[in-house]
């Protein structure tokens, strides 16, 4: 085993950041307390639960009370998906065909359209134009793909939405457009007014916050049916007595993101550019899944043709380096990603494919070592 070691998939899962894990600290002792009980202290951590929220809607551009509190980005998607579409009978979903599976496996509930991707992985808005009918209820197209890195035109995919309301009969029914955010927060605008959504899902161990941790901004008029019934907490959306370190650590890290978002975005382009240059000049048959130019600054995914990818992996690791073979959440599954398979990837090109993923961590002596050991394994 090496003891140089390189962490390579942050798209899986980051490590919590100091700050962030010093702010949750205290809800994990001294002040424990149900923040729905009336006597003083519960009120004081009820009072910090809202300054949690109102943090978060501070960066989203939105109203506290349009911030719903979840168990991460799996269960915002459950809750934008089947809270939108349970109530209505007979109407259709239309969701992009790269999605993660927590959006995907909710649509197929339902009377489900698929909108087909290029071979970059961006979506087909004319396709898009085509699927939204009268009895669309929600569209919901992810921000940026978590495995090949894909940013989507989601002012564009809101423009068509705005456009289909328009032309919808006066009092019909509602055209919800939800995005998942949860692998763009950490690098792109988050700003719901400007992007044009009424649903975003964010997800805090993505961001160096707590694993569980996130939220779904719903737009105020937005009307969704809880998923999960009891004491009405978090507007009556997400029963459950809430977890405010998670909350308080979530807003921690996501402000900590905003604010270093400009500078870090800027030093991982240059190690991705960096990683993508050598690795192809490693293995020049191999080629680059996804766009250059509308790609997050921390993706790298390529396929080596010919090449085991799952043999790779283990090779990888026992010299030191962490990469993954797609999506974490379907690690365990030995079908073929269908994030390829939209791409026009065979089966066996996508058992030839290598996920990295770059984080705050990551230097260029890291990078540098990743090319080495790349091109004595490939040769």
């Amino acid at each position: 085993m090496s003891t140089h070691r390189v962490y390579l998939d942050h798209a899986a899962a980051t490590p919590v950041a100091p700050e962030v894990l010093a702010a949750m600290q205290p809800f994990f002792g001294e002040l424990f307390y149900n923040p729905s009980a009336t006597y003083q202290a519960a009120r004081s951590v009820a009072r910090t639960l809202q300054d949690a929220r109102a943090r978060v809607a501070a960066i989203l551009g939105s109203r506290a009370n349009e911030v719903v509190f979840t168990a991460g980005g799996s269960e915002a998607n459950n809750l934008a998906v089947h809270g939108a579409m349970r109530p209505l009978s007979g109407k259709n979903v239309v969701v992009s065909a790269i999605e993660h599976d927590s959006v995907l496996e909710a649509a197929r509930r339902y009377d489900v359209r698929v909108v087909p991707v290029d071979k970059r992985g961006i979506v087909d808005l004319a396709a898009l134009d085509k699927l939204i009918d009268d009895d669309t209820a929600l569209v919901s197209i992810m921000y940026a793909n978590n495995e090949i890195g894909t940013i989507q035109p989601i002012r564009d995919i809101s423009q068509i939405i705005q456009r289909k309301r328009s032309e919808r009969s006066k009092g019909g029914l509602p055209l919800l457009f939800h995005t998942d955010a949860a692998q763009a927060s950490n690098y792109l605008d988050l700003h719901v007014a400007r992007l044009g959504v009424d649903m975003m899902t964010l997800n805090g161990g993505k961001i160096y916050g707590p694993k569980q941790s996130g939220c779904l901004f719903v737009k105020a008029g937005v009307i969704l049916q809880p998923i999960v019934d009891g004491g009405g907490q978090e507007m009556g959306l997400r029963s459950g007595t809430e977890n405010v370190a998670a909350a308080v650590g979530f807003a921690e890290a996501l402000e900590l993101a905003v604010t270093i978002r400009h500078d870090e975005v800027e030093r991982l382009q240059g190690l991705q550019r960096r990683l993508i240059d050598g690795t192809l000049r490693a293995y020049p048959s191999a080629r680059l899944n996804g766009t250059r130019n509308k790609r997050l600054p921390n993706n790298v995914h390529v396929t080596f043709p010919g090449i085991d990818n799952e043999r790779l992996l283990i090779q990888l690791d026992e010299l030191g380096i962490m990469a993954a073979a797609g999506s974490a959440c379907s690690a365990s599954d030995d079908e073929p990603s269908h994030v390829l398979g939209a791409l026009g990837l065979s089966d066996e090109q996508a058992r030839s494919s290598v996920r990295m993923t770059l984080g705050r961590t990551t230097t260029e002596q890291d990078v540098d070592y990743v090319m080495t050991v790349l091109a004595k394994l490939l040769a």
